[in-house]
């Protein structure tokens, strides 16, 4: 299905892949940089979110239906492998890119995201919490959950991260929460991970804690870890500087060769 996109820059491709319930302008500060820096740009809008359509559902988006848009839209761009850089919901679809398709990427960043299962009482509120999006739509939700996608002492990026969660189509969050319930265990997907991997989290993530991120460091082979102080679920607008200096150092150290 044809998937909004910002395609910006020049050079190896960095897909990024937002989180729930944004859209790619939760990217804005890493598509203004890293465009700007030898880099190909790729931000879309996922399936339902911001300027995507969701198309024909059945109540539920799969992981597997996320990852397969992507990989639609490398092809469709005529892109080989890139960087795919995912935060949340977005570092979980980024590992099931990784399992359906290996070859596509040649390193991958998780932000703010964990690998496993969901449980039953997980599933539950996650189908719950859909429920009550489409009887209530959005902006009860995004009041609640503001102070925990951006710590309050960050209130320079709360009006925007604010404005995508009540934009966002709650039809199409209320089937991205189905879908993300039944997804699988990611974490041997990421044992055998033969890429280099950057994983990032804020310090005062209470959505995935320091604990997850360090437990995915643990399960990965070859990668770094990066705690981003200040900084809560959203750490790329929150402290960007941060977040885009351990980027483009982790970019800068898969560098090929000439």
């Amino acid at each position: 299905m044809p998937t909004f996109h910002e395609d910006r820059g020049t050079g190896p491709a960095l897909l990024l892949v937002h989180g729930h319930p944004f859209d790619h302008t939760m990217w804005q500060p890493q598509i203004d940089r890293f465009s700007r820096a030898g880099h190909r740009v790729i931000a879309p809008d996922l399936r339902g979110y911001g300027a995507t359509p969701l198309g024909a559902t059945t109540g539920s988006t799969t992981l597997g239906e996320f990852a397969e848009d992507l990989a639609d839209l490398l092809d469709a761009l005529g892109i080989d492998d890139c960087v795919v850089a995912g935060l949340s919901m977005g570092g979980q679809i980024a590992m099931e890119l990784v399992r359906r398709h290996p070859e596509r990427v040649r390193g991958l960043v998780l932000a703010d995201t964990f690998p496993a299962a969901e449980t039953e009482d997980g599933k539950k509120a996650r189908n719950a919490m859909a429920d009550r999006l489409l009887r209530e739509g959005m902006r009860g939700y995004a009041d609640e959950v503001l102070d925990r996608m951006v710590a309050p002492y960050n209130t320079h990026a709360a009006p925007h991260v604010h404005r995508m969660m009540c934009a966002t189509d709650p039809v199409a969050a209320a089937a991205a929460l189905r879908g993300r319930a039944e997804r699988p265990d990611y974490k041997p997907v990421l044992s055998a991970l033969a890429v280099p991997a950057l994983v990032v989290v804020g310090r005062d993530d209470t959505y995935t804690p320091v604990a997850d991120a360090e437990e995915m460091h643990a399960l990965l082979p070859h990668s770094t870890l990066t705690v981003i102080e200040r900084a809560a679920h959203l750490p790329n607008l929150e402290r960007p500087e941060e977040f885009d200096a351990a980027l483009d150092a982790f970019l800068r150290s898969l560098v090929r060769p000439s």
